[in-house]
């Protein structure tokens, strides 16, 4: 019964120190988690390897953004947060989430045509790219940041 009730704690201690580093790490900017943890960086470049065309704000999570907040998710925990372009920070705006497991990541690249009239929705004129093949679930999350975003109708 000892043994059970050890194996319990250890999973329950296990446990909690994963999350603790997950919040520890939600304290960082996307760029900054790029720069201070290998792992991160590793599932980043992993990701956009294969992708074209992608410009270096992007590639280097370097614009201004958001910090990253811990998220639940379909399919579980994930940081998430927003990167934009620093000049241009309307327009060109990346939505970025990392599993706990600092394995894998995806992003939501959006961008929205220069000179968009004020009264013209973005959400109509955008176009959004996907980075990292994620399924139905990571796709859902992304979206909801987006769409938690002041300035997107």
């Amino acid at each position: 019964m000892q043994t059970l009730h050890a194996i319990a704690a250890a999973l329950l201690l296990g446990g909690s120190l994963a999350a603790q580093a997950a919040d520890r790490d939600a304290m960082f900017q996307p760029g900054e988690l790029l720069s201070s943890n290998s792992e991160y960086r590793e599932a980043w470049q992993d990701m956009i390897e294969d992708e074209k065309r992608l410009p270096d704000w992007l590639i280097n999570l370097s614009g201004p953004s958001t910090p990253l907040q811990a998220v639940e998710g379909k399919d579980g925990s994930f940081l998430v947060g927003q990167v934009c372009e620093a000049q241009n920070c309307f327009n060109q705006r990346l939505y970025v989430a990392f599993n706990w497991d600092k394995d894998e990541a995806y992003a939501l690249y959006v961008q929205i045509p220069d000179g968009l009239p004020e009264d013209r929705a973005p959400s109509e004129h955008a176009s959004l790219r996907w980075l990292g093949e994620p399924d139905e679930g990571m796709r859902a999350l992304l979206k909801e940041q987006l769409r938690s975003d002041p300035n997107w109708f």
